[in-house]
């Protein structure tokens, strides 16, 4: 097996480069910083790719993307949408391998409760931020393509090397700045566990799936209570202050007018976005995934277990 990750040295790339290697097949990452195993080529995805002469792998999985909540809508054109692009063309030259698109569960949500989203959901009428947006952009081109593909919506990856989820929501808990968003009724959530995706993928690849796929620990819990037993098992502060969702998206819009306006002060600490996953449930309907590849290879609860070690290990 010949495999081409992008993003190699990012957290979902990278935990599958390290296990694509471990089942002995042929690896080479597309990232900009070196990848921790496997071989590594430097590439800038915004431009169009160009690899060794001959080169022609089997499957080319395309994890890279700008995943953060901010940021300017040139940005995530360039490095979503134009690098999805660049990925496709690549594929074409190369012998159309099975091309695997991580996109996101973001495409489909809107600012109100969802129940059991499923492939068959409908994506949002108007995106919540430029991340879902160019995501399902991406998702679009990928439809395009002649070759076999594949498109996977993961909910909420965690796990050891997490950048993007779990890092805020516990910096803003150490900080003592983490609000419950006052709900009339419990928001549930689903998440994956990152071992749990990376093992779906490579059954994807092996059992040669295509089409859409939503996936999640199918394990749905309540976010509130959940995320105050990881913070009580790390020694973190409770979260004290309730906020009212209408309150919590007035002072968010007008963080992210004043963060617009001054740019140099990096990423707003709260927005839109942000207060809309705390404050509405979002499940998944998994049945497609569980029926073509199979139950989730790590529980939830052994997932939040190896997670808080891994976050009680760290400096």
């Amino acid at each position: 097996m010949k495999i081409l990750i992008t993003g190699s040295s990012g957290f979902v790339g990278g935990a599958l480069c390290a296990k694509s290697v471990a089942n002995g097949w042929d690896t080479t990452g597309l990232s900009r910083h070196a990848s921790v195993t496997g071989n590594w080529i430097a590439a800038d995805l915004t431009r169009p790719l160009t690899l060794p002469a001959g080169y022609r792998p089997d499957v080319v999985v395309h994890c890279a993307a700008r995943s953060s909540p901010w940021g300017t809508a040139r940005d995530f054109e360039r490095q979503n949408i134009d690098a999805t692009r660049h990925v496709i063309d690549f594929c074409r030259r190369a012998g159309s391998p099975h091309l695997i698109y991580i996109s996101t569960s973001a495409v489909l949500y809107r600012n109100e409760h969802q129940l059991a989203m499923s492939e068959a959901t409908p994506p949002a009428d108007r995106f919540l931020n430029h991340y879902a947006r160019t995501k399902f952009a991406g998702e679009t081109l990928v439809q395009t393509y002649a070759g076999p593909s594949t498109i996977l919506r993961p909910r909420a990856i965690f796990g050891p090397g997490d950048t993007v989820v779990f890092p805020r929501i516990l910096r803003a808990a150490r900080e003592g700045k983490f609000p419950i968003i006052h709900s009339a009724t419990p928001v549930m959530a689903d998440l994956i566990y990152i071992d749990t995706l990376i093992d779906y993928i490579i059954r994807v690849i092996e059992r040669r799936a295509t089409g859409l796929f939503h996936l999640s620990n199918n394990h749905p819990i309540a976010l509130t209570a959940f995320l105050q037993n990881v913070f009580t098992r790390l020694d973190l502060p409770a979260p004290r202050r309730r906020i009212p969702v209408s309150r919590a998206m007035t002072a968010a819009a007008c963080i992210e007018t004043l963060y617009r306006l001054l740019p140099f002060l990096g990423e707003p600490p709260i927005t839109r976005f942000g207060v809309s996953v705390f404050a509405y449930s979002k499940t998944m309907d998994v049945t497609k995934s569980l029926r073509k590849l199979g139950t989730p290879s790590v529980s939830l609860d052994e997932g939040v277990e190896r997670f808080v070690r891994w976050q009680k290990a760290q400096p």
